[in-house]
């Protein structure tokens, strides 16, 4: 009989208490030897027809039967106690729980996974930009969601991951402040003696981030070649410093080393050697290149008030030691290094990021290749 549905394909009725069409597919049995069977609707017959196709394909490619009572709190909570805290660092894990504790499941916590829409999470960003969140904020919500339900689609709750086909908040063009090649010649003179004189000559020159630069190691360097290993950042864990890996394979690369540095390094070195026999049973061996006094790690947060007293110093004005690594890439583009391998050294996870934030310096560069055709064509 045409248009009939054959055995498996499930059945499609219109239902007469409320005239809407109903589709319902069997499952299987559970435990008990019940059948399962899952429902869709839908005003139209057509509509209500797709809506089985796909329950349908869903069963036949092995996955289990959606789940139409599970939360998005209920989803989230699942994520992170079968996957997430597994798979992650415990800071990163605990970042994310925080993440969706504040800023998603006050919104979107009762919601069932099964009728999430694009909507819903289109209004979840616009109320954390209503509440003044920044845009890299309102992206982070959006990836943590995004993230949930992939773990939702491959587990075969929901057939779409409604979050990924959303778009996050453009994010603000930010020019990194720098230092003028003066300002630079300024600070490393003022710097002359001081306990960090080597670490932030490292950072200027190298462009490496706070936490890279405190993370090195001694076997990191190798001073006869002049090339530092960046591997891994220092972080805080039970109330104590470690450190654990870069979080990106592009974070992880060698950096060259200027000469001069090699020499402020090999001096350093000694100076530490120095320091750990006049100390004995007192000094702490971490193996760290940066220590305090007594060889334990330094605690990042205590270079903003040593930097700031430096940069008072110098007379430059409040500088923030991650303007560092922006002045270390601006000079290295004044000085005509290629915007690929400026990357290269930064560790930025592509070419485009690094001509977003340093676009500006590359201005002189542009003009010069405008002034460089017009000899070739026009003179």
């Amino acid at each position: 009989m045409a248009g009939r549905r054959v055995n498996g394909d499930g059945s499609l009725y219109q239902r007469t208490s409320d005239r809407l069409w109903m589709g319902v597919v069997h499952f299987g049995y559970d435990t008990r030897g019940n059948p399962i069977r899952k429902s869709v609707s839908a005003r139209t017959k057509r509509e209500a027809a797709k809506k089985l196709t796909a329950l349908v394909r869903q069963r036949d490619d092995g996955l289990p039967p959606p789940d139409n009572r599970l939360t998005v709190k209920d989803l989230l909570t699942r994520w992170y106690d079968e996957e997430l805290r597994i798979q992650v660092a415990p800071s990163t894990a605990e970042n994310y729980r925080s993440i969706f504790t504040h800023h998603i499941v006050s919104m979107l916590g009762r919601k069932t996974v099964a009728n999430l829409t694009m909507a819903d999470v289109n209004r979840l960003m616009a109320a954390a930009l209503d509440e003044h969140k920044s845009a890299s904020t309102v992206r982070r919500i959006r990836a943590v969601l995004v993230q949930a339900l992939d773990y939702a689609v491959r587990e075969g709750v929901v057939g779409r991951n409604v979050a990924a086909l959303t778009k996050g908040p453009k994010m603000p063009r930010k020019e990194g402040r720098t230092l003028t090649p003066d300002q630079a010649k300024r600070l490393l003179s003022s710097l002359a003696g001081h306990r960090y004189e080597v670490l932030y000559v490292l950072m200027l020159t190298t462009g490496l981030r706070r936490g890279e630069a405190l993370g090195l190691r001694w076997e990191d360097l190798d001073l006869s070649r002049g090339i530092v290993m960046v591997r891994r950042l220092p972080k805080r864990e039970g109330g104590r410093l470690v450190t654990a890996d870069t979080k990106t394979a592009k974070s992880r690369r060698a950096v060259n080393l200027p000469a001069p540095v090699i020499l402020a390094l090999r001096d350093h070195r000694t100076r530490q050697k120095r320091a750990r026999l006049a100390l004995g049973p007192a000094w702490h061996e971490s193996g760290f290149v940066f220590t305090s006094e007594i060889g334990t790690p330094v605690d990042p947060r205590n270079l903003y008030r040593d930097f700031a007293s430096v940069c008072q110093k110098a007379k430059i004005g409040k500088w923030h030691p991650h303007e560092l690594r922006h002045s270390a890439a601006s000079l290295m583009l004044a000085q005509g290094v290629p915007l690929q391998v400026v990357s290269d050294v930064l560790g930025h996870s592509s070419i485009r990021l690094t001509a977003d934030v340093y676009g500006h310096v590359l201005a002189p560069a542009r003009q010069a290749a405008a002034d460089a055709m017009t000899e070739a064509l026009w003179t």
